[in-house]
């Protein structure tokens, strides 16, 4: 058995799992595992600017690029400042793994101010992990990344977090790396297959909802197979956008809102089968029967009552329902296409009588983006526009921060994707605000070649808040803000800077900035966009309470 430190059985283990980078910062605890790192060929380090940005940059780089994700932090504030990156990975289920550094072994636990000392990291990232682990001595490291690689590999693909102290990482012992964890993702149980395709056959005017589940799978063909044979419409997630082309004849997008064409639709619809989804947004009449395929049993009836379980992996699972389907002939469903192109020319019709600013935006980004291109559509006003009405075309070219909606995100995940794939356009939409938040990480674009458009949205505001607070407060209150120049931002860090005349040229500018092949930012000043039309009906919490 060969004999090897802590740190290199952790490196090790990484690249026998498959890991070619890591998103980290050096740090005085880390120094087992950086220099293990660099003495290890294939594999290697990007340093960020902050450890908020690791996080983000491995579930760009998971999200992506369909592999794990692993940021490498020093313990105490270094978790801390990645707990706004693992709960974006954790509400969009990707795989992401946390290694961090503790205080030495012997002072664990008995807060005796050590440097980075808190009591108890592992609770702090309890929320949100689907599973961790501290390894105190160097002969239990291999091990434990053999599990959070089969963490990672089994069920929901939620964060995973590995955490151990400076002495495990030096010490040395004798270690096996283990050979890589399997994927288990087993199908739905053939009984529950089979009635579920009775389900089906038997519905009038079915509806599949289909969500980030069918990405994590990498099930699109399987999702695409299913719908020509059962005939039915697709309706997607935000997550979900792209697990079917928006130019197929059965998609019917993801504009689905409180009123509307698609709520119609699927209100009338008398069952919906929910393919890798929370289903937390469609919210049908109570009396709508629903099977929901899920592989994680909690998701399962949450969020409504009549359900039938399909529970386990959708790529593994569609093909069975597709083929139990064909069984009793093929089902034909004439005019349902006519049907859909209607519904969806009316839906585009009453998006385009809107005449919101934002909606002429998000047609000029999706011109300047190449059909293949991937947008990160960020915490502002054009990404939330962008959720429901830009269309896409290939699976994962649209990414979001899910329900966990982190402000700033939007600039290091879109690094950690160019990483993943760089054979791909990557542009990043923010607003201002958010862009503030990781400007720095401009110098890392630069350092290691991460060629993103970034597009900034200016109008010198937490926006969104100024307007709410506006109309709805009585007044707007420190949500102005003072931003740098933007021109002289780029050119400080060597990146290239263009500057839009009108809001309406981003997409022109997008298109140059994507063949120059070099970190761009794009600056978009704008004025105040008003509320959209969307957005009619509002939560009551985002609303002043009538006290009677």
């Amino acid at each position: 058995m060969p004999k090897m430190s802590g740190g290199e059985a952790l490196v090790r283990t990484l690249v026998r799992e498959g890991v070619e980078v890591i998103f980290g910062l050096p740090g005085v605890q880390m120094y087992g595992i950086i220099t293990a790192i660099r003495d290890t060929p294939g594999i290697r380090m990007i340093t960020a600017r902050h450890e908020g940005t690791t996080t983000y940059m491995a579930d760009g780089y998971a999200r992506a690029g369909n592999r794990v994700g692993v940021a490498l932090v020093v313990p105490g504030p270094g978790v801390y400042n990645a707990g706004g990156g693992m709960s974006t990975a954790f509400s969009a289920s990707s795989p992401v793994l946390l290694i961090a550094g503790q205080i030495p072994r012997d002072i664990i636990g008995k807060n005796t101010g050590g440097l980075h000392e808190i009591n108890d990291q592992l609770e702090a990232i309890t929320p949100v992990t689907k599973w961790r682990k501290r390894v105190l001595w160097p002969s239990d490291v291999s091990g434990a990344v053999h599990e959070a690689f089969r963490q990672l590999k089994t069920g929901r693909p939620r964060p995973v977090h590995v955490e151990l102290p400076p002495d495990a990482m030096v010490e040395v012992a004798d270690i096996e790396i283990p050979e890589p964890s399997p994927v288990d993702r087993k199908p739905a149980a053939p009984d529950a297959i089979r009635k579920a395709a009775a389900m089906l056959r038997a519905a009038k005017n079915p509806v599949i909802w289909a969500g980030g589940g069918v990405h994590s799978s990498n099930a699109h063909a399987e999702l695409e197979a299913l719908a020509d044979a059962l005939q039915a419409p697709v309706m997607t997630s935000a997550a979900g956008k792209g697990v079917i082309s928006d130019r197929h004849p059965l998609c019917l997008g993801a504009s689905l809102g409180p009123i509307g064409q698609l709520r119609e639709y699927l209100d009338s619809s008398d069952l919906v089968l929910v393919i890798g989804s929370r289903f937390a947004a469609a919210t049908p009449p109570a009396g709508t029967q629903v099977i929901q395929l899920d592989i994680d049993p909690e998701e399962i009836g949450r969020n409504h009552k009549k359900t039938f379980a399909l529970l386990g992996d959708v790529k593994g699972t569609l093909p069975m329902l597709t083929t139990a389907i064909k069984t009793d002939g093929k089902i034909s469903r004439p005019g349902l296409k006519e049907t859909i192109a209607a519904t969806r020319a009316r839906v585009n019709e009453s998006w385009d009588e809107r005449d919101e600013p934002q909606d002429s935006l998000t047609k000029s980004v999706r011109k300047g983006i190449p059909e293949d291109g991937i947008l990160i559509a960020g915490m502002t006003q054009v990404g939330y526009y962008s959720r429901p009405h830009y269309p896409v075309y290939h699976p994962r070219t649209y990414l979001d921060s899910g329900y966990s909606g982190n402000l700033g995100y939007e600039y290091p995940f879109a690094l950690g994707v160019k990483v993943a794939r760089p054979d791909k356009a990557v542009v990043s939409v923010s607003g201002d605000g958010g862009f503030g938040y990781y400007s720095g990480e401009l110098a890392t674009a630069v350092k290691y070649g991460i060629n993103v458009v970034a597009v900034v949205f200016n109008d010198n505001a937490f926006g969104n808040v100024a307007r709410d607070l506006d109309q709805d407060f009585g007044g707007q209150y420190e949500a102005s803000l003072h931003n740098p120049d933007f021109m002289k931002l780029a050119e400080a860090y060597g990146v290239v800077g263009m500057r839009a005349k009108e809001p309406t040229d981003v997409g022109s500018l997008v298109a140059k900035a994507v063949t120059l092949d070099k970190p761009v930012l794009i600056e978009v000043p704008v004025s105040r966009m008003p509320r959209p039309k969307m957005w009619v009906r509002r939560a009551a919490w985002t609303k002043p309470a009538k006290v009677t």
